[in-house]
Formats: C-alpha cells, sequence, structure tokens
C-alpha cells in the first residue's frame, strides 16, 4: 500500500492572497444577491400591473352598463372619455408588466458584470497588497536565516514594500552587526583566555628560577676578582631583563581586579603623560574641558595608556613629535570618550596594523610584544574598544575609546 502524500501547506503569499480576497469579495457577493432580490421583489410591487388590469376590466363593465341606458350628450361624452382613460390605463399597465418581466434580467445581468468587475479588481488589489506584504516578508526570513548562518547580508533590498519594512531592515542590519561583533568578541574572549593562561604559566615558571639566580649572581659579585665584574654585570642585566618579561608576562595573564572607582580622565592622561614621556620631548596635550568621569581601575587604565605612549616615543626617536588628544565623542549612539596619540615616526605597513595588538609580536630587540597587547586587553575589560591607524614614514595614531554610560563589560 503507498503511503499516504502529506498535504504541503500553502505558500504565505497564497493564503494571503486568498484572505485579501474573501475579505473583498464577501461583502460583494452578499449586498449584489440582496440587491438582486430587493430588486425582482419590489418592482412587481411598485408597478402593480394586476392591480390595474382588476380596475380596467371593471371599468368598461360600468361604461357598458351606462351604455345601456339612455343618456344626455354631456353623460354619453363624459362615458367615452372614462372609456378611453381605461384604454390608456391598460395600455400602460402592458407596458409595465414587459418592463417588469425584462427588468429582472437586466439588473440579474448588470449585477453579475458589476460583480466581475469587482472581482477583477479586487484580484489586482489583493495580488499587489499580497506582493507588498509576502515578498519583504520572505525576504525578511531569508536574512534572519542568514543572520542565524553568520553569513553576511546583500547591500541592497531585492524588494521595497512599505516604508515600516525599510525600518525593519535597518534594524536587522544593525542587529547583525551587533551579532557578528558579539560572536567575534565571544571568539577573542576565548582565544585571549587561552593566551592569558598560558601567560600566567610562563611568567609562574620563569619566576621560580629567578629568585635563587639573582641571589647567586649578588653571592658570586661579592667574592668574584675584578676581571669578572663585566660577565657578573651581564648576568645582571640579563637577570633583570628576565624579570620584566616575567612582569609583563604576569601583567597579560590577569584582567583588572578590585574595586572600580570614578576616574577624572584628564587627570590620567596628565599623570600617564608626565610617567612616560621624557622630559624635552616634543608633547602637545589637547584635554576637552569639563569630560564626564569613566567607572574603571585607575592604575590599569593609567598602565595602558602609558604603554601606548611608550611604543609612541619609540616609534618617534629623539626628533620625534606626539600629539596627545582627549575629548567626548560617541559611539552607536552611546557617549564615549576618546583618547588619541598621534605621533610622527616611521609609521606601520598595511599588512602589519592589525597584528599590532597581537601578543607576542614585536619588532624590538629584546620585547616582548606584550604592551599594546595589555593596553587592549585592559580596554576591552573596560568596555571599551581600541584602533589604529598608520602611513609608513608619516606616523600612527592610536585611539582609545571608553563608554561613560555603560558599566565594564564583565571580564
Amino acid at each position: 500500500m503507498a503511503p499516504k502524500l502529506a498535504s504541503r501547506p500553502l505558500r504565505f503569499r497564497t493564503r494571503l492572497l486568498v484572505i485579501l480576497l474573501a475579505f473583498a469579495l464577501a461583502p460583494a457577493v452578499l449586498l449584489t444577491l440582496v440587491w438582486s432580490g430587493t430588486v425582482n421583489t419590489a418592482l412587481p410591487l411598485i408597478t402593480g400591473p394586476g392591480g390595474w388590469e382588476d380596475v380596467t376590466t371593471s371599468g368598461r363593465a360600468v361604461v357598458e352598463v351606462a351604455r345601456s341606458k339612455p343618456l344626455t350628450a354631456a353623460e354619453r361624452r363624459i362615458v367615452e372619455r372614462h372609456e378611453q382613460e381605461l384604454g390608456a390605463s391598460l395600455e400602460q399597465s402592458s407596458r409595465y408588466r414587459y418592463v417588469a418581466g425584462r427588468a429582472a434580467q437586466v439588473v440579474g445581468i448588470i449585477a453579475l458584470i458589476t460583480l466581475i468587475v469587482f472581482t477583477l479588481i479586487a484580484s489586482k488589489v489583493a495580488g499587489h497588497l499580497s506582493r507588498q506584504l509576502s515578498r519583504p516578508l520572505h525576504e525578511l526570513v531569508r536574512w534572519a536565516e542568514s543572520i542565524s548562518r553568520g553569513e553576511p547580508l546583500p547591500e541592497t533590498a531585492s524588494s521595497k514594500g512599505a516604508p515600516e519594512f525599510e525600518i525593519l531592515r535597518q534594524r536587522m542590519r544593525r542587529m547583525a552587526v551587533e551579532i557578528a561583533e558579539g560572536r567575534q568578541r565571544a571568539v577573542e574572549q576565548e582565544r585571549l583566555q587561552v593566551l592569558r593562561e598560558s601567560a600566567r604559566q610562563f611568567a609562574h615558571e620563569l619566576k621560580n628560577p629567578l629568585t635563587p639566580i639573582r641571589f647567586a649572581v649578588d653571592r658570586i659579585a661579592a667574592a668574584a676578582p675584578a676581571e669578572m665584574a663585566e660577565s657578573i654585570d651581564v648576568l645582571k642585566t640579563e637577570t633583570r631583563r628576565l624579570e620584566r618579561m616575567a612582569r609583563s608576562f604576569a601583567d597579560f595573564g590577569r584582567l583588572p581586579a578590585g574595586a572600580m572607582a570614578e576616574i577624572d580622565v584628564g587627570e590620567l592622561v596628565r599623570y600617564s603623560a608626565g610617567a612616560s614621556v621624557p622630559r624635552g620631548f616634543a608633547l602637545e596635550v589637547d584635554i576637552a574641558p569639563e569630560l564626564p568621569r569613566v567607572r574603571g581601575h585607575h592604575d590599569s587604565l593609567a598602565a595602558a595608556l602609558s604603554n601606548v605612549l611608550i611604543n609612541a616615543v619609540e616609534a618617534c626617536g629623539a626628533a620625534g613629535r606626539i600629539a596627545l588628544r582627549v575629548s567626548e565623542d560617541r559611539v552607536n549612539g552611546d557617549r564615549a570618550i576618546r583618547i588619541s596619540v598621534a605621533d610622527n615616526g616611521c609609521g606601520i605597513p598595511p599588512e602589519k596594523l592589525a597584528t599590532i595588538w597581537e601578543p607576542y609580536i614585536t619588532n624590538k630587540p629584546g620585547g616582548t610584544g606584550l604592551g599594546l597587547a595589555i593596553a587592549r586587553q585592559t580596554v576591552l575589560a573596560h568596555g571599551g574598544r581600541v584602533s589604529g591607524s598608520s602611513a609608513p614614514g608619516e606616523g600612527t595614531t592610536i585611539d582609545i575609546v571608553l563608554p561613560i554610560a555603560h558599566p565594564p563589560a564583565a571580564g
């Protein structure tokens, strides 16, 4: 026995077309039927051919009776005139009977033609409305499927529809961007979590032998002959370099912790500039007045900005110039503080610009590549974002954006 095939549901556009046609045609059919029935019933009542015929018959009988009796000339003229009126009434009654018989057919034909014309108009209107509703809805359904799969949305809409659909498209585009950014942040957070854990373990393993090594070097230096002084200085220098490296890995391996406080961004920028930029270096500081405060960890943010400034100083050299600007900005409609650090150093090639935030990537001898990575991690932990732009031979600009209205993101 062959399996019974499941009936396929009607498409949304077909269902919508049927519903719109039903709403349009049902009242029209009902009104047409009522109108035709009313005309066919009322017209004979209005014309009354049976009543006219009865009056004519009885009138002629009266005339015959009157003629059978002797009448004066005046009375005969009255009877003749009445007989003429009866004939005219009978003729008029025949006409009404003819018209009433044909009127029902004419009314039915007119009603049918009107119904057909109205049906054609209603089908055109219903088809237009169904297209205007179903096509944008089908398009938005496809967009929702693309968003769920992480695929990009088309640049332009394939069907327009009502203005409300355009508003919905804009909302979906913004939602798609936010979802993509959220996915990217989730992947980035997972990747950074792995890197932080590796950095913590490496810092721990590096710190353990450094302490006894430093003590051993100090004991050797106290009893070593003069000809070994240079070798001992090398050991001390390299030990200190390893200790700085261990501190860098330890800093990268942990997020800002502790209670947050209201931070005066202008004061934080002045402090970091004074601590990180050497005296005599060409530094321009422009801080907008009456900046709102942000909530966060002062020391962590100061260290992040210091890392950016130190990189700018090293990129410029002794004859360089740094412009440090702080202003209020808006990002996606939200209030924020933008800290911009621009230098006139050697710049960064476009193919390497995206890697400046990656840990362990550096072009400096002896560097760990963690300075900007730590800065980025700190800013992200405060719910902000960082970005960079550069032109080789012209300089680099680093932007740090910190939110005002929203609390920091949990890390």
